[in-house]
């Protein structure tokens, strides 16, 4: 009775915690991998942060006794992660060059949008009406944002010219999208070949195959200048935090809140992302990204199923 009822309590403080703690450490990933870009530049950044997480989540791996799973299904692992760590931690690494980590983060927020669409075309699971409004609405709220020049960071005083010139932030943009629709892509291809998999052979061996896609372009387009200390700090904190343990509490979350409460984290990062932003790098807050992430926030929560409208029964 009673006892039953105070666990149950404690059981949803204790998701209620890791789900904000998470929020805030995902939102954070943007504020750090910014910091590290400028002076590693957009793979070497990538590659580095999925080594870093992989050195951080392979003896988890070991420790759990998964070494034979991720051994027997390392094909299917290693191609997950290259599109759902390798490909994206790079492309919002480039975008970062360009654009706001707060409107990075907004644009991050189109993965379920992407993932409804993918999983339409490729699995056919085909959405109810409140779901296809809702991909309507948030890709309307992604156009609108995109028209405007809010969340494109200055060019520094003194810098060289970009050889990208005016095409830098559009560029940019493409890369967030590109980065959300490699991960629709990877849920649905996850869901089809990966299902029974447990999460930390997922997670662990996701992040070795980004690790070793990236292996030899990071070599290859590592700075000749040697990076500063705040860099690699930045870097590390986003390898050890922003994608290892993050990793851990969002598996823990599933397990403890299930897939759909979840999927909700992808609202708060957004917030997270856009208040680090103005108070660590002063970027400005506009009501145009505010008003526009609503609208994406909108459709992304239609679109994947967790609000919707009923259609009235027959008479």
């Amino acid at each position: 009775g009673r006892r039953a009822v105070n666990a149950g309590r404690a059981a949803g403080r204790s998701w209620a915690l890791e789900f904000v703690l998470l929020g805030a450490i995902w939102g954070s990933s943007f504020l750090f991998t910014q910091l590290a870009v400028g002076e590693f530049g957009a793979v070497p950044t990538a590659g580095l942060r999925v080594a870093i997480a992989s050195l951080c989540l392979l003896p988890l791996l070991m420790f759990q006794g998964h070494g034979p799973q991720l051994r027997r299904h390392w094909k299917s692992v290693f191609f997950v992660g290259v599109l759902n760590s390798g490909l994206p931690f790079a492309c919002f690494a480039l975008a970062l060059l360009y654009l706001t980590t707060g409107l990075s983060a907004i644009l991050n927020a189109t993965v379920p949008l992407f993932g409804a669409l993918v999983a339409w075309a490729w699995l056919k699971d085909r959405p109810a009406g409140s779901r296809i409004a809702g991909l309507a609405i948030g890709f309307a709220g992604v156009v609108l944002l995109a028209s405007d020049k809010a969340g494109i960071r200055p060019v520094a005083a003194g810098a060289a010219p970009d050889p990208l010139g005016t095409w830098g932030p559009t560029l940019g943009i493409g890369a967030c999208l590109l980065a959300t629709l490699c991960y629709g892509i990877a849920a649905s291809y996850a869901k089809r070949y990966l299902g029974g998999l447990p999460s930390m052979v997922t997670a662990t061996g996701s992040q070795l195959g980004a690790t070793f896609a990236l292996a030899l372009p990071t070599l290859f387009l590592w700075p000749a200048r040697t990076p500063g200390l705040k860099a690699w700090a930045a870097l590390l904190f986003v390898g050890m935090v922003c994608t290892g343990l993050a990793y851990v509490l969002y598996f823990r979350l599933i397990e403890a809140a299930g897939p759909a409460r979840a999927l909700t984290v992808t609202f708060v990062i957004p917030v997270y992302a856009l208040v680090y932003g103005s108070v660590f790098l002063g970027e400005t807050i506009t009501p145009w990204m505010v008003a526009c992430g609503l609208v994406i926030l909108l459709g992304t929560a239609l679109s994947s199923g967790l609000i919707g409208w009923r259609s009235k029964p027959e008479a």
